[in-house]
């Protein structure tokens, strides 16, 4: 039963480092590069305003993948970096209302927050940073720490951290238990010698006892031919 547990606590702790770290690496990236790089096409955004309601609430982190603009179809969420009117260089995240394509092959796409009347200026494929895939709730207060230098060092740190003490305290477990398993090991070892060496013993004696024996009928034979 322990070893099932440890197994199975062994699995949870390798899940919760590689998520932990996956996450941190999105969201440092994402902070070094201003947005122009991912991890895997793997972005995360917090949401800043209200145009989405009740889709997304202030606070809410999108997790968003970058996908092929001819899988985007209408009705999908999309996150994309603005170029005109008043959503110039501000990330956006609203839902696809129509497609067109070009002559040239390029896909023109139109866009709307939920709780907006006026639709957004039209935009390019190349501005599209990717498709929302779902949204976390419980993500939202480490992606806005990270937002200053300051909590970016805590946020790298505190976790890598927290990581290292339970792979420190894991590894302490598992010596103690090796030197508890080489300690049984021994004593069994030194159990199984001296019953081998007391069989020895013992084996050696009827030996003796043997050679006595076959001594004294020796010197009783001898006795009664001396009569």
């Amino acid at each position: 039963m322990l070893g099932f547990l440890k197994f199975v606590w062994t699995i949870v702790r390798t899940i919760l480092t590689i998520v932990l770290v996956a996450l941190l690496a999105i969201i440092i990236t994402q902070r070094i590069s201003n947005n122009k790089m991912s991890v895997a096409g793997f972005r995360l955004f917090t949401v800043v305003t209200e145009s989405m309601v009740p889709e997304y609430v202030v606070g809410d982190t999108i997790f968003t993948k970058s996908i092929e603009l001819s899988e985007i179809k209408v009705g999908d969420d999309v996150t994309y970096l603005g170029t005109a009117e008043s959503f110039r260089d501000k990330i956006v995240t609203h839902r696809v209302t129509s497609i067109e394509k070009a002559e040239d092959g390029q896909y023109i796409f139109q866009t709307k927050g939920i709780a907006n009347e006026k639709e957004d200026p039209k935009i390019n494929g190349t501005q599209i940073y990717g498709k929302v895939l779902y949204k976390i709730k419980s993500i939202s207060y480490l992606n806005s720490i990270i937002g200053n230098l300051y909590g970016m060092y805590f946020a790298i740190f505190i976790p890598f951290g927290i990581i290292i003490f339970i792979e420190y305290i894991g590894y302490k477990k598992d010596k103690k238990e090796e030197l508890v398993e080489l300690e049984e090991k021994e004593n069994k070892e030194k159990i199984t010698e001296n019953i081998n060496e007391n069989n020895d013993i013992k084996k050696i004696n009827n030996i003796k006892e043997k050679r006595k024996e076959r001594r004294k009928r020796r010197r009783k034979r001898r006795d009664k031919n001396k009569v």
